[in-house]
């Protein structure tokens, strides 16, 4: 059965000698097993993922990206993703029942997506529309459970991504008067701005008090849901001012997880595809300072030697949930589906994937 909190589901112990095995032979051991697999096996790796899993990844992308991916990919009877379990999830979701998902790590969570559960989601709907009727309509960023899709299936409303998020919004707002956006406070807040709404037509709900923070008398157009990425929200103004001050050159970019202070500073914001893609077509010499996940940084780092490319932040670390993918797990379940065991395997239940799909399939149509 789906459970919203992964560290709930039973996963076997990881055998001992995948732990003191070097790097080098657990790679060695990953390329066998993916070659004896064949086209049986589908491996999507997310952009945030570390180099030694990237390096065996099927395909680099996104999560919605690489979750439809997985279902155009009809021979692959087992999906191992290489993300976290909300990513797992939608592939489930989008895949054939006949297809596995498995998430090598299953704690290999997301602090945001925990940020909002079904139960809170219901009861912020129950005290919202008491409060401005059935004027609402929700807005899910992907980066969220299955069963918080389904409550905004459920309810009229679509799924977002960082790419797409001021096209969905501006659909939102063509069907109810106010939007209600969850989980990520900050891309909902960055959106809204960037389409004219002011800063004080926007009210943030707190899941942990259920109530609107500040002055709720007002008619306000965005509901925010208060989350956040735990990583994007360690870039602060502070790291912006001191590049602007010590390397005037040096451009900033940062993804619209990060603070509305933060995106407003910076020179340019948008998803981890618009990062990359600004950074490939840059001229040569080009100075940048990047406000995302490290091990992407990193990445981008070696990919365009050409360009002087930093973190934003220079105290970053990895995503700590994203990191728990690693090799010791990784050739762990490859090793028993070799053997026919299938280990971590992420399966939703189907009245929560039925709605939980209206409403990415709203999205996919627009």
């Amino acid at each position: 059965m789906y459970t919203n909190n992964v560290l709930s589901q039973v996963q076997s112990i990881l055998p001992p000698s995948y732990k003191e095995a070097e790097d080098e032979e657990l790679l060695f051991q990953a390329k066998i097993r993916k070659q004896q697999l064949a086209d049986r096996l589908f491996m999507p790796g997310h952009h945030y993922q570390k180099d030694t899993i990237i390096k065996l990844a099927d395909k680099t992308g996104d999560s919605l990206q690489l979750a439809k991916i997985s279902a155009e990919n009809k021979q692959a009877e087992y999906i191992v993703f290489c993300g976290v379990h909300f990513m797992a999830e939608t592939a489930d979701m989008l895949t054939d029942s006949s297809q596995k998902v498995i998430l090598p790590d299953l704690r290999a969570g997301c602090s945001m997506a925990d940020m909002a559960t079904r139960k809170e989601a219901d009861t912020a709907w129950e005290y919202l529309t008491d409060k401005f009727g059935h004027t609402i309509i929700p807005l899910t960023y992907v980066n969220s459970s299955a069963e918080v899709k389904a409550f905004v299936g459920r309810h009229g409303g679509a799924t977002v991504t960082s790419s797409n998020a001021k096209k969905m919004l501006r659909w939102a707002l063509k069907q109810k008067q106010r939007v209600l956006f969850l989980p990520d406070q900050h891309l909902g807040r960055n959106t809204a701005y960037d389409l004219g709404i002011a800063l004080e037509d926007m009210a943030v709900w707190d899941p942990t008090m259920a109530c609107l923070e500040g002055d709720t008398s007002r008619d306000f157009t965005m509901l925010l849901w208060k989350g956040h990425c735990s990583v994007h929200q360690n870039f602060t103004l502070s790291h912006v001012n001191y590049y602007r001050k010590t390397d005037p050159e040096r451009q900033i970019i940062v993804h619209p997880e990060c603070s509305w202070e933060v995106t407003q500073a910076a020179d340019l914001a948008g998803s981890t595809s618009f990062i990359i893609d600004q950074i490939g077509k840059a001229p040569k010499g080009t100075k940048w300072a990047i406000g995302t996940e490290m091990n992407l940084v990193k990445r981008l780092m070696k990919q365009f030697p050409e360009q002087s490319i930093i973190s934003l932040n220079s105290d970053m670390c990895p995503c700590l949930t994203m990191n728990r993918i690693d090799l010791p797990h990784l050739v762990w379940v490859l090793d028993e589906l070799y053997k026919g065991n299938i280990m971590n395997e992420i399966k939703v239940d189907k009245n929560i994937a039925d709605e939980a799909t209206l409403a990415i399939e709203r999205m996919l149509h627009l």
